[in-house]
Parts: C-alpha cells; structure tokens; sequence
C-alpha cells in the first residue's frame, strides 16, 4: 500500500510507556491504551494515518512465546492492508520479543517497529512519546520495508538480532554491542545506513503447536557445582550460559554430559558481546571439550535469544542435526 499517508498499525502490549502511577507518584502499572499513548504524542497524525489495537496489557515480564507467536500472526494478517506496524511493550522482555518475531516473519511482512519507555508517564522527563514518535517515522518509511523487524529506542534504530537492554534504568538502555545501530533518526529525516545481510525465518507462526517446548537457561559462575538432573528437570532443552569464548568449570563436564545425551544444550558467553572460541582451547570444560561431547555452540547469540531460537526450532521437529546447522549459520 502507498497511499498520500501511509497507514500505520499501533500494538500496544503494556509495559512502562503505558504505564500510570498512584496519586502520589508510585507503584505504576499498565492502563494506557493505543488511542491514549497516541494523544501524548504531537504530531503523530502528520506522519501516518494511524489504526490501533489493544492487544495486551502487561508488564513485559509477563509476556509469553505464545504471546508472540499471536502478535507475529496478528502482523502476518495485516499484511497488505497497512504500511507499517509499531509495537509498544515493556522494555524487559523487548529484546527477545524483537527477535522471536524476526524468526517469524519473512519479508512480505510489513515493517514492524517495536519500542517502549524506561520512564513511565507519570516521571519527569517521560520518554515514551518521543520513542513512540519516532517509531512511526520509521515504521513510515520505505527505508524499513523488507529488513525484518526493528528495534527503535532513543532515536536510534536497531536489528532484534543484536539489540540489548543494557541498562536498568537509563533512557538510553538500549544497544547492540556486537554491531551499534543501523541508523537513527534526526528530525523528520530517517537514516538507515546498514542492513542485515540475510534473514531465514524458522517458520510461520501458524506453523507452531499450541504447547511451545520449555527451554531453560543455567548460568556458570566461580565455583559453580555439577548440574543436578533436577535442575533440568521438565525442560526439552537447556542454554548454558559459559565463561568468556565457551568454558565452565571441570567439575561440571560429566553433568552437563549427561544433560547432553538427554536434551538438546547450546551454549553462549555471559559477557554479552562477542563469539565463542571453537578451537583454541582443549582442558576439561573448554570449548573443544564441550562441543566434542555434544554442546551446540550459540556463536555470538546470547542467552536469551538463544533460548528463543532453541525453542521454534525443537517447536518445528529439528533434529540435533538441523540444531546444529542452523546455530551454525547464525
């Protein structure tokens, strides 16, 4: 569609952008709807002709893959009738909400642009309308037809497949260690500089069961014990979260060996940017000790994300093979 205005969709899902506090300025929760959110932002009107949707109302913390999978479908059923779609939502979970949708929409998607707020409406300084402003200029605009979703947050704009909250609190909590933004935006001027030099959608969201697999995330730390079956107990697969390029503790390699042999385990650095080693290290619970016994390597994903992909691809029937294949081409 390119209509004189193009049409742009408004999600919201909650979070702290549609979050008020109490008379006294405490304890926010989600009650701003589209139409509200909307109206706290100037000018919104000149840049699209906008339709909403009150899809969820939540802390994002409380989203789910399902969720996500609906809103990935929701996207795939406006396709052609709108020119863009902006997603609001909690800035906790953005990041893995921002992936898991580029793992299922492929190109004929319209753009969907997510953001949030780290201030609620209440705070001084809110910065919601600005990010919610800026997203429907990039949602807007040709530039972001075909790149798969973005991530738009302090007029920055960023790909779900490197974008981090990287701070608690501040305005500016978002950034891509592995990569910085794709562009910005200044005034009514949209720059995109970079793209993703490939995207390969997992599936379509009407592809997956109603039941998704539950994937579980284990952290390495000084001294960390063996694994306890117990602690695996009920997940399809398990993400472990190594030392630095891919190590854990000696005393840790038989469990998570037998961990191996019972799930799927793909490992990924807690430092939070750069890619695990392959070969450049050989004592117990190194890199070449793991992934010699079995651990799928998770590149320069973390954890989070990660889990997600695990979690379509054990969802769509991969066996350990195509895991290890598509980890590969990450």
């Amino acid at each position: 569609m390119s209509p004189a205005r193009p049409h742009v969709l408004v999600v919201t899902m909650g979070g702290t952008i549609a979050s008020v506090p109490d008379a006294g300025g405490h304890d926010a929760v989600p009650r701003l709807g589209p139409d509200e959110l909307l109206a706290s932002v100037p000018g919104a009107d000149r840049i699209a002709t906008v339709s909403t949707e009150s899809f969820r109302q939540y802390p994002s913390g409380d989203l789910t893959v399902r969720d996500v999978v609906e809103l990935a479908q929701l996207v795939v059923e406006h396709t052609g009738k709108v020119d863009g779609v902006v997603v609001t939502q909690g800035t906790d979970t953005l990041e893995e909400t921002s992936y898991l949708l580029d793992l299922l929409l492929d190109d004929d998607a319209p753009p969907v642009v997510l953001t949030g707020a780290m201030r609620n409406s209440g705070l001084a300084g809110a910065d919601g309308p600005a990010n919610l402003l800026t997203a429907l200029k990039v949602a807007a605009d040709e530039q972001a037809r075909r790149l798969g979703p973005l991530v738009v947050f302090a007029d920055e704009i960023h790909l779900p497949r490197f974008v981090r909250k990287l701070h608690s609190s501040s305005i500016h909590a978002f950034g891509s260690p592995n990569a910085g933004p794709v562009g910005w935006v200044t005034e009514d001027r949209v720059r995109i500089w970079l793209a993703p030099r490939r995207r390969d959608p997992v599936c379509t969201p009407g592809d997956l069961p109603d039941d998704m697999p539950s994937i579980g995330i284990v952290r390495v730390g000084l001294g960390s014990d063996p694994i306890r079956p117990e602690h695996v107990t009920g997940f399809d697969g398990v993400v472990v979260e190594a030392f630095g390029g891919g190590h854990v503790p000696g005393r840790v390699v038989e469990s998570l060996s037998g961990i191996v042999a019972r799930m799927p385990v793909v490992m990924t650095t807690r430092t939070g940017a750069g890619e695990l080693y392959e070969s450049t290290y050989a004592f117990p619970g190194s890199e070449r000790d793991l992934l010699g016994r079995g651990v799928i390597s998770g590149g320069a994903l973390d954890g989070a994300k990660a889990r997600l992909l695990l979690t379509l691809l054990i969802a769509s029937g991969a066996d350990r093979a195509a895991l290890r294949r598509r980890f590969a081409a990450v």
